[in-house]
């Protein structure tokens, strides 16, 4: 193994337990390019929030200071130089470049993730539930299609329910970290739903609010099943190793629902995670769902997609579909 795949292994183990326990399901081909394109989300995420893989502050005099404007610029030309194969000396930028020249992954997908990150930088204010789903699409649904492209998928209509796949971890992982976000200036609820609940933007973390806010919990994670159940029709169009790895993470990350759920007003007394027996148990689940995948659903005409879900942009044109 060589040093930017390396690299890229240490940044999914340390950066995301679930995604790392899934990703040793693809076969090594896919699971090394899997884990640069990792790499490289991370590493932008990292660089605009300020934190060392997802979580940690950096430590002082790790990196160059940069205001957030100047973080988003550099990620933008690094990122560009590497989709037009210039030299890049970042380790992250090389594993880009690599899974991207590869699996030729579109510039307007890497673009659209750094979109999203500009709506960070700029403290978008989020009216209605349509604008948080643009933010979900752009943080982690686009990455659901990048991923796909690594997989081997090129179909319009399988990419679309691998964004739905992203889209539900992003609404997810919204609900789990609600507070801490209020708590750092950030708010993804939409606005006409906390007017609805009658809670102020700014008092999201208040105590006397805990109960409204677990209610939109609720309700996000309503809207975050209907995306997971819309993705799994995506999974017959992967081979059984990818389907298990990518039916693994939807299982783990739908199970941080369940416990944010079960929760309730206590869901950020700690934060939520999925036990490793349960998570062993959902290992076992995702090669069931991935074995129907293949087989019996592989022939049987998949269900339409709901007409009301969010429509990523077309992958061919970069239009609306």
């Amino acid at each position: 193994m060589d040093a930017v795949v390396s690299n890229s292994r240490e940044m999914i183990r340390k950066g995301s337990r679930s995604f790392a326990l899934a990703s040793r399901l693809f076969d090594t081909a896919t699971r090394d390019h899997a884990w640069m394109l990792y790499a490289w989300c991370r590493h932008c995420d990292d660089e605009i929030d300020g934190q060392e893989l997802g979580m940690a502050p950096v430590r002082p005099g790790q990196h160059p200071v940069r205001d957030k404007a100047a973080s988003l610029a550099h990620l933008r030309a690094e990122t560009l130089r590497a989709l037009a194969g210039e030299p890049v000396t970042e380790p992250a930028f090389q594993a880009f470049q690599r899974v991207a020249l590869e699996h030729s992954i579109p510039e307007r997908h890497a673009l659209e993730l750094l979109a999203g990150f500009e709506m960070d930088v700029t403290d978008y204010r989020y009216r209605t539930f349509d604008e948080t789903l643009l933010y979900c699409y752009r943080v982690a649904g686009v990455v659901g299609v990048m991923m796909a492209l690594v997989m081997g998928v090129r179909d319009r209509q399988a990419l679309q329910r691998a964004a739905d796949l992203g889209i539900g971890f992003q609404l997810t992982n919204i609900s789990r970290d609600v507070l801490d976000d209020a708590r750092n200036g950030r708010c993804y609820l939409p606005g006409e739903w906390l007017a609805a609940a009658n809670v102020a933007p700014d008092a999201i973390a208040a105590p006397e609010n805990r109960k409204a806010v677990a209610a939109l919990a609720d309700r996000l994670l309503k809207e975050a099943d209907r995306y997971y159940e819309s993705s799994t029709i995506g999974l017959k169009s992967l081979t059984f190793r990818s389907g298990w790895a990518v039916a693994t993470a939807l299982g783990v990350y739908r199970d941080i629902g369940r416990v944010v759920r079960e929760r309730g007003e206590r869901a950020w007394d700690s934060r939520a995670v999925v036990s490793t027996p349960r998570k062993l148990a959902l290992l076992g689940g995702g090669a069931l769902r991935a074995l129907k995948a293949v087989s019996w659903d592989r022939w049987r005409q998949a269900a339409p997609r709901e007409d009301d879900l969010w429509e990523a942009p077309d992958p061919d044109t970069g239009d609306r579909a």
